[in-house]
């Protein structure tokens, strides 16, 4: 094992101890912290990502806490920080909401429910919160899965070409949604690019597709070399089609077509040839 998943796995057995072992802090002193998450490496960040658990967990109950809670839930799935990291922050949510539930408004979940639901259905942790809402959260997600398994598209490349999604079949093909704009998005572009180039002669197939101005891609991808193909969602029909409520997010579909794997976030290497290991390809 790892000394960044040795330490990973201490802190995450501290945390179980939080009650006794945590001061108080403040919400402004977490509220600094939570801004300056992204500006730590990959090496530090899970580390701090758990001391804000921790920090956040010994506040006392109320809508401030879920608050905070959900903040870091948000940024918790940027990049690769382990599974003992999301289990932590997956903790200190659901701790959260079970000490002050979020009452619904209309027929939704409320967006801490949701992302709770997407932690544990996507990022494999565990969450023992006992509330309709969250149960309510997690068939929502079951159902929009559903319909983006018989999801199909044609939009058209930053060349003009068209491209269908069913028209693929034979293909192992990758759907992320990305913008210019958007930080994490631009972190991971690296990274499927190498895998796009080094599998396509294996029949892999990246469709990038945002729903920003062609002309403003084009000007962003061009200095960069990136390789797969470019789609762009003009009306933003697609990324209704798939439920895009964030960026970026990525959907890997096998030769048949199936929907095998998901990822909410930004994500490395490792944890695309990871989705991509529920396909035949030879990774």
């Amino acid at each position: 094992m790892s000394p960044i998943r040795s330490a990973l796995l201490v802190a995450a057995t501290v945390f179980l101890a939080a009650p006794l072992l945590s001061a108080q802090a403040s919400e402004s002193a977490i509220t600094k912290q939570l801004e300056k998450l992204r500006s730590l490496s990959a090496e530090q960040r899970p580390l701090a990502t758990i001391q804000v658990a921790l920090d956040i967990r010994s506040l006392p109950a109320g809508l401030h806490k879920v608050v905070l809670a959900d903040s870091l839930a948000h940024l918790v799935t940027e990049g690769d920080q382990g599974a003992a990291t999301v289990q932590a922050v997956a903790d200190v949510l659901s701790q959260a909401l079970a000490q002050s539930p979020v009452p619904a408004k209309g027929d939704e979940p409320p967006m801490p429910y949701l992302d709770l639901a997407r932690l544990v259905r996507y990022e494999n942790v565990i969450a023992k919160l006992n509330d309709p809402l969250f149960a309510k959260a997690g068939q929502e997600l079951a159902d929009d899965d559903a319909e983006i398994g018989k999801a199909d598209f044609t939009l058209k490349d930053l060349h003009g070409k068209e491209v269908t999604l069913s028209e693929l079949r034979g293909k192992i093909v990758v759907v992320n949604f990305w913008a210019t704009w958007c930080g994490p998005c631009r972190l991971e572009m690296p990274a499927l690019d190498r895998i796009y180039t080094y599998y396509q002669h294996e029949g892999l197939v990246v469709l990038s597709i945002t729903a920003e101005n062609a002309f403003k891609v084009s000007s962003f991808i061009a200095p960069t070399g990136y390789h797969p193909p470019v789609l762009i969602d003009p009306d933003g029909k697609v990324h209704k089609l798939f439920h895009i409520t964030g960026l970026p997010k990525t959907f890997v579909f096998n030769r048949d077509g199936k929907l095998v794997a998901e990822a909410i976030d930004q994500c490395t290497q490792r944890q695309f040839l990871e989705m991509l290991s529920k396909t035949d390809l030879h990774n």
